[in-house]
């Protein structure tokens, strides 16, 4: 199995993962949306330039690594406090209402399976970068 490509892989559903979950908090108002939101624009232009363009090079496995963390990290802070559907996430008894919070939740569960994939598997490579020299 090549490692790198199964690297790559997990790293560009944590990154479709992120943008869908954060464009689903926008879309709700969770999120503003405003020109404030550029530096996540520059966190996603970053983590697929580290996971694209500098795949096979140890900066690019470092920022698959940081971008892994924070992917794994976005779950874990949603479910602080009243947990993923509770408080102010808008959870509404109609069947749209309810589509919608299982799409986010989704989003979230499969944002954290997919980022904790990615540090394990940069962290893999990374030490095989620093094991052979």
């Amino acid at each position: 199995m090549k490692h790198h490509v199964t690297l790559t892989v997990s790293s560009l559903l944590s990154i479709l993962f992120f943008s869908l979950h954060w464009a689903d908090e926008v879309a709700r108002g969770l999120e503003p949306g405003t020109i404030a939101g550029a530096g996540g624009l520059a966190i996603l232009a970053v983590w697929l330039c580290g996971t694209v363009v500098f795949a096979e090079s140890r900066w690019g496995l470092v920022i698959v690594l940081l971008g892994a963390i924070l992917a794994s990290g976005v779950p874990i802070l949603h479910m602080t406090g009243r947990g993923l559907v509770l408080g102010r996430y808008g959870f509404t008894g109609n069947t749209s209402g309810q589509l919608g919070m299982l799409f986010w939740v989704w989003t979230n569960i499969a944002l954290g399976a997919s980022g904790m994939l990615s540090v394990v598997l940069s962290v893999r490579a990374l030490w095989k970068t620093w094991r052979v020299r």
